[in-house]
């Protein structure tokens, strides 16, 4: 099941834009949350931070496209804790970081996603659905 966001409104960013059909969209509405955010409380948000949390988000979109049947939701939340971005998909199979056979072929599409956002994540969560599919939830610190 979907755990909900919990974030108080005094001190998160929220975007409630509609569901990005492109990684190119979702990357656009997290960095207008982050903007928003920094601009708000006149955070240092920028640099790595941001890049990371764009990386993540074009990980974790890409995949819902790629694996999942596509992206059913989205969300983007920045906060004190970071930027939380949570993608959903139609898909029940849970990602899994796999040894690839070509390993010695670092030009091969593919298979790095995941990994990516575990490492640039300061938590990542995937939870069922109800209806079917997943929701995958990661943080990313924004220091």
């Amino acid at each position: 099941m979907r755990e909900p966001h919990r974030t108080d409104s005094a001190t998160a960013t929220r975007d409630t834009r509609p569901v990005p059909c492109r990684p190119a969209d979702a990357r656009r509405t997290v960095r207008h949350a982050v903007a928003e955010r920094c601009r708000d409380r006149a955070l240092t948000c920028a640099g790595q931070a941001l890049d990371d949390a764009l990386l993540v988000t074009s990980e974790l979109t890409t995949n819902a496209i790629l694996h999942g049947g596509g992206i059913t939701g989205f969300d983007v939340a920045v906060d004190s804790g970071g930027v939380r971005v949570s993608v959903s998909d139609r898909s029940d199979d849970v990602p899994v970081a796999t040894a690839r056979p070509d390993e010695p072929d670092r030009c091969a599409a593919g298979g790095r996603g995941w990994p990516i956002v575990c490492r640039l994540a300061r938590d990542v969560r995937v939870a069922c659905l109800p209806c079917g599919g997943k929701c995958i939830t990661a943080v990313v610190p924004l220091r």
